[in-house]
């Protein structure tokens, strides 16, 4: 899918009558908005001059500060002044992007990824190369077999992007033991790291995992931000980049847009300063959870045989794959008018496979309505399973005919 069918895609998933699994819009009526609210106009009260004023194009420094206080729970050390605020950690991307890329250079990314940032490498002109990742996330014996041929093929590789915690959009995580192989294949290869985490704290069974960038500072440029933990609408992200890095970045960042906006940025200060941050990611924490086992189990309920799906640790997608002669795809405007909606896998290729899957959401519709959209889901599979059947299989596009082959399943 092109950004443009995606805006489609969601515009028609926001009627009220569709149950939309397509999203991943954080839950943010379980912050406490009166608080909060309150927080916002004392902070306008007593600091409005300031909190309505430009502000420098690195990020208030107080509020750096308060963002490696959030990276030491995933075991990351560093300096405020190496920290570089951000319109969300999509505009960090496309910033480092911009910074490292030129026309032709390959970025590796996992086969699937996130689509905002293939739509941002696309920008840039870059040449995605994927490499496969697994339920244990990126496969490192893969990466390394990749990295070995474009260097037979003298091809330049600029980074690897991962979003190796609760990945987008395919939910699983990368283990420890394949953390380490990953830095060390890129040490290898003298390739950058670009780590992408907006959901590291959001893990349903244990602490959040040990980042990246916690042990490699030379090598990592971390993306972090409040969008998942605190409030999309805020739109405050960071780069965290080695200081050489970090000094292109601040002026990149001032050519793009001069400033971050201010008032977000010290609400977000005045947040993490004041308000219990801590208890309210336990609490989102908890909420995901619920609504991840809800869609798991209606999942296991409902799907017909023949679809399998991930089983996500955290985050807020589950990745489904169908079977063989259908296209996710194609089937997408009849689950529409059955009045349910999803992302098409194609969305998270570079070359537009995965024709076979689909991210599915748990984060933001109430759990009852979870349970239906998948019911709705699953009857739309069943019936494209009778087409297959009846017909030989059902080709991208819609038509009956020939078993389409999808891209290869790396999930």
């Amino acid at each position: 899918m092109v950004a443009s069918e995606i805006r489609a895609l969601f515009a028609v998933a926001a009627r009220p009558e569709v149950v939309s699994l397509a999203g991943g819009m954080p839950y943010v009526s379980a912050l406490p908005l009166d608080t909060v609210g309150a927080m916002v106009g004392d902070l306008i009260s007593r600091s409005g001059a300031e909190v309505l004023q430009y502000a420098s194009a690195q990020g208030d420094p107080l509020l750096r500060e308060r963002i490696c206080e959030v990276m030491s729970l995933e075991g990351i050390q560093a300096c405020a002044d190496d920290v570089v605020v951000t319109v969300g950690a999509q505009q960090g991307l496309d910033l480092v992007t911009r910074l490292f890329v030129d026309p032709g250079d390959v970025v590796l990314a996992e086969a699937p990824s996130y689509v905002g940032a293939l739509g941002t490498f696309a920008s840039y002109q870059a040449d995605v190369v994927h490499v496969p990742l697994d339920d244990a996330g990126l496969v490192p014996a893969a990466l390394r077999e990749t990295l070995e041929r474009l260097r037979r093929e003298n091809r330049r590789v600029k980074f690897l992007y991962t979003v190796p915690t609760f990945q987008n959009p395919a939910g699983v995580t990368l283990t420890a033991a394949r953390r380490a192989q990953v830095l060390e294949i890129c040490a290898e290869y003298d390739v950058l790291v670009i780590e992408d985490n907006p959901y590291g704290l959001l893990g349903f069974d244990h602490e959040p995992m040990r980042a990246l960038r916690a042990d490699d500072a030379d090598r990592v440029v971390y993306l972090g931000s409040f969008s998942k933990t605190i409030a999309s609408g805020l739109r405050v992200g960071w780069v965290l980049a080695p200081h050489a890095v970090r000094a292109k970045l601040v002026l990149a960042a001032e050519s793009a847009i001069l400033c971050p906006s201010n008032f977000s940025q010290l609400a977000v200060r005045e947040y993490l300063t004041t308000q219990p941050w801590r208890e309210q990611i336990k609490d989102f924490r908890e909420l995901y959870r619920e609504r991840r086992d809800t869609m798991l189990d209606a999942l296991d309920a409902f799907m017909p045989e023949g679809c399998t799906w991930t089983r996500p640790a955290g985050g807020f997608f589950v990745w489904l794959t169908l079977p063989e002669g259908l296209d996710a795809k194609a089937m997408a405007p009849r689950a529409i008018a059955e009045r349910v909606a999803y992302v098409p896998g194609t969305g998270f290729y570079a070359d537009g496979s995965g024709h076979r899957h689909m991210r599915i959401s748990y984060c933001y519709p109430e759990p009852h309505r979870i349970r239906e959209g998948v019911r709705r889901l699953a009857g739309v599979v069943e019936r494209e399973l009778e087409l297959r059947d009846t017909f030989g299989g059902v080709a991208p596009g819609g038509s009956a005919g020939g078993v389409h082959t999808p891209g290869p399943d790396t999930v």
